[in-house]
């Protein structure tokens, strides 16, 4: 009688368990990656010409939780539209542009027009996770 109670009961809280651990950022489920962080902005100077265009045609608008990726995390699965969650951040952001191909292991964090709190920013290191 134990057995047919506590069987699953035991199978539920497993599956609650493993729901759990795959949907927050984690190791063993999700891909993961240190890299190198920056900020950029929505300007003629740090882009080109049509500055709310991202390089997948994407428009972007200040206020959006968006990065750009190094070209070379397109090929670990870091392509359009993928949602990331950078440690130390609360919400995760989601791919929208590629940065000049001269960068490797790197990610843009998007600031809208806020050019002070971008500079702010610097430079950091953090790790990533997606699926």
């Amino acid at each position: 009688m134990l057995k047919q109670f506590f069987l699953p009961l035991a199978v539920a809280g497993l599956v609650i368990l493993l729901g759990m651990a795959m949907s927050q950022p984690n190791r063993l489920f999700w891909h993961s990656l240190e890299v190198t962080v920056t900020a950029y902005n929505s300007t003629r100077a740090q882009t080109d010409s049509t500055p709310n265009r991202a390089a997948w045609n994407n428009r972007l608008k200040p206020g959006m939780k968006v990065i750009a990726v190094s070209r070379d995390l397109i090929s670990e699965g870091l392509t359009n539209q993928t949602e990331v969650y950078i440690e130390g951040f609360d919400e995760p952001y989601v791919v929208m542009d590629k940065m000049n191909s001269r960068f490797k292991r790197r990610i843009d964090i998007y600031f809208g027009k806020d050019v002070q709190a971008a500079r702010e920013f610097g430079e950091q290191k953090a790790v990533i996770y997606w699926r």
